[in-house]
């Protein structure tokens, strides 16, 4: 039995997220024994980018328009540069996110990813890191960003690059063990 049996995570992605920070962490995810879903607001698969190149094809398992928060003890949100811009300006991606913060369950986020938290108006206050690009987005949206390979904050983990993935793979399984924190909602 793995420290995450009877969990099932939500990866809320568009086309265009960087493919390793999707793979690597549901991998993490599924070995400690978490069900792990990818819901889109596309209805049968998403497209990963690795860098400027387009990779493979991955099936949707749950559309976001029959997507809940309820359904799900965890999110998680992979980068890339084209993935968060389309999930930012997104009203049901931001209230499926914003649904997690207020249950206070964890989420977490890697590079580029965080620019979907700043649109869901969850980030002022908050302890966080990304990619360097978005570094002043965060900081003008009210978080504290420091330049560290994960940091956490009452369950919300982010990461900065795929450089980073071992350290926030190992604590995104620690905080989805976890379960619901007081100081998460938004």
């Amino acid at each position: 039995m793995g420290k995450l049996t009877e969990k099932k995570i939500a990866i809320l992605t568009e086309d265009g997220f960087e493919e390793i920070e999707l793979t690597s962490p549901k991998e993490a995810l599924e070995e400690a024994g978490a069900t792990v879903h990818i819901v889109s607001p596309k209805n049968d698969v998403v497209r990963a980018k690795s860098g400027d190149e387009w990779k493979g094809d991955y099936k949707v398992d749950q559309p976001l328009d029959g997507a809940s928060a309820d359904d799900y003890d965890g999110l998680l949100i992979p980068g890339g540069v084209i993935n968060p811009d389309k999930l930012r300006v997104n009203e049901t991606a931001l209230s499926f996110v914003k649904a997690f913060f207020d249950a206070g369950k964890p989420v977490s986020a890697i590079c580029h990813g965080p620019q979907v938290l700043i649109d869901a108006e969850v980030v002022e206050g908050r302890k966080i890191t990304s990619v360097g690009a978005i570094k002043k987005d965060l900081i003008n949206a009210g978080a504290h960003w420091e330049d560290s390979e994960v940091v956490t904050d009452q369950g919300l983990v982010t990461s900065r690059t795929p450089d980073d993935l071992p350290a926030f793979n190992k604590k995104i399984v620690e905080e989805y063990a976890e379960g619901k924190h007081k100081g998460q909602h938004a």
